[in-house]
């Protein structure tokens, strides 16, 4: 099974990190390959997702479930289509590493587990001679990449203003 992780802090206490995660459908603001996000519940374990991803020639609609939080810590999710892959918003209280003038710091993770092997080859609709092989080579790179700008923008959004935001790209990452 692949997986990324990579993490950041943010300069706010865990419950206001973590409200603003929860708000799911405005991740669409932070990705450039996430075209819109329709949710069905409440963000509680059981809410479902529809994704709709654009990238290339291709568009593609994950559907993902919540299965399970901890609130202010914790947002498990899984994809329930197409493909084995599920992940984690992870955030821990850290308040001795907040510089000087801000009073609280969290670290903020965002974990994703996912098997390319599993992925239903008529999930998307190929041009002639492309193989879902080749897509998926293509897309490993673009999902690393599309977390760090994810965390990137929500630190901007959540901090009120951009700074400098260390994202750490973990090589092993947690279990999820």
């Amino acid at each position: 099974m692949d997986s990324v992780e990579v993490s950041t802090l943010v300069y706010l206490p865990p419950e206001e990190v973590y409200e603003f995660l929860v708000d799911f459908p405005r991740y669409a603001d932070y990705s450039e390959h996430l075209e819109k996000v329709r949710r069905r519940g409440d963000g509680s374990p059981g809410t479902e997702y529809d994704l709709t991803f654009s990238w290339w020639k291709l568009s593609y609609t994950a559907r993902s479930r919540v299965t399970d939080v901890d609130p202010p810590n914790r947002i498990d999710w899984t994809i329930t289509k197409d493909i084995d892959a599920g992940g984690a918003w992870i955030v821990e209280h850290v308040p001795e590493e907040a510089p000087p003038g801000k009073p609280d710091a969290s670290r903020v993770r965002f974990a994703v587990r996912f098997r390319p092997e599993s992925a239903d080859p008529g999930m998307i609709d190929l041009p002639a001679f492309v193989s879902l092989g080749w897509v998926i080579d293509k897309v490993r790179p673009k999902i690393q990449s599309e977390a760090e700008q994810i965390v990137r923008r929500i630190v901007a959004d959540l901090e009120g203003e951009e700074r400098p935001v260390e994202i750490v790209v973990h090589e092993r990452p947690s279990s999820i």
